[in-house]
């Protein structure tokens, strides 16, 4: 049997799927798809639809033949956002729902990190990733004995580590945190001094707010560290009434020179609470695409950088997993223990704080 894997063209893989699934766009498919395609008919021209609907359509219905749900964060195409995920949100919002979800079967329609948390969180749980090289620049930036050393460095203090990060990492780590709740973990651990890794524009931002010190890591989003305070003047001039806001994983001048910053969740919820009349979203692309079919009468302007890693998860590799119950994604014992304890005690806080 032929198979699809990491380095399989699209033409190729939806040759090899239509094998097994009928991938035409028939008037059953239309009507079944119908409300899925007016959530996206701003973003994805009509003439396009014919091509996405039965990798929707098919994708759906083999989820509920397999007892799976599929989460998806905000940086998915709308026609995985839109299209086939049960849950959306940040990397807090899916730690957290990955909890709640009854079904036997996780489909992470997201990064490596965000698999392995979900392993993490239920471990007696099939948990799988389309296409496991969808990695991070800041997963990727740190690895377990760079902590370690850090501690024999900086005896006692405590380790605080985003969730982009890999389980061996979070496997020596005193609590996670994510951009949402960064500054409730820092202010809750014990002590006056904080280690906070790997991001280290994160942790200059979330400085800014505390008075404990914080000491960094060298790491960074590719997606968000390439932004620059030139490029948000520049995007003032192009749209002079535009409200600009960013994620808190660029560099601290962006972070002071836009109108609001935090994680891709409470940018969210500003633009629905606010309803600028045009905003800026300085982050990934796929935000703005997903966000603008729900606060109708914003007008979204791009000023955004795409994450390459995000965009390895597509139709055509999320039906092949669902099909082959592929890549699976598995944590050694020895690390997941003590991972897992360092997530679920930022899930403990973070509901603490409500």
């Amino acid at each position: 049997m032929q198979t699809i894997n990491a380095v399989t063209p699209l033409s190729e893989a939806r040759a090899i799927l239509a094998d097994s699934f009928d991938l035409k766009f028939s008037p059953a498919v239309e009507r079944e798809t119908g409300a899925l395609y007016e959530r996206m008919r701003d973003r994805i021209p009509q003439v396009e639809w014919p091509f996405f609907a039965p990798l929707i359509f098919q994708i759906n219905r083999l989820k509920k033949e397999k007892d799976a749900v599929i989460l998806a964060h905000n940086y998915q195409t709308p026609q995985i956002y839109h299209g086939v995920a049960d849950v959306v949100g940040d990397s807090l919002q899916l730690a957290i729902e990955a909890t709640r979800v009854d079904q036997s079967v996780i489909v992470q329609c997201g990064v490596h990190f965000m698999a392995e948390t979900s392993k993490l969180l239920n471990p007696e749980k099939t948990v799988l990733i389309p296409d496991s090289r969808a990695g991070c620049s800041l997963s990727e930036s740190i690895i377990a004995e760079d902590v370690l050393a850090m501690r024999e460095r900086y005896p006692g203090v405590p380790v605080v580590t985003y969730v982009n990060t890999s389980a061996a990492v979070k496997a020596v780590t005193d609590v996670c945190c994510t951009s949402s709740n960064a500054l409730d973990i820092v202010e809750a651990v014990a002590g006056d001094s904080v280690i906070m890794i790997p991001d280290q524009y994160l942790a200059q931002n979330t400085a800014k707010k505390t008075n404990k010190k914080i000491i960094t890591w060298a790491g960074a989003c590719e997606v968000h560290e390439t932004f620059t305070a030139g490029d948000i003047a520049e995007l003032r001039h192009a749209y002079p009434a535009a409200s600009i806001i960013a994620h808190p994983e660029c560099p601290p001048e962006v972070i002071e020179a836009v109108d609001f910053a935090g994680s891709t969740a409470a940018m969210i919820d500003w633009v629905k609470s606010t309803r600028p009349a045009r905003v800026v979203m300085v982050t990934e692309c796929s935000m703005s695409d997903n966000v603008a079919s729900e606060a109708t009468g914003v007008d979204f302007l791009r000023g955004c950088n795409i994450c390459p890693h995000m965009k390895r998860i597509n139709l055509e590799n999320v039906l092949w997993s669902l099909h082959t119950m592929s890549e699976e994604v598995t944590i050694p014992a020895p690390i997941a223990a003590p991972a897992r304890a360092a997530v679920e005690r930022m899930i403990e806080m973070s509901r603490k704080k409500g």
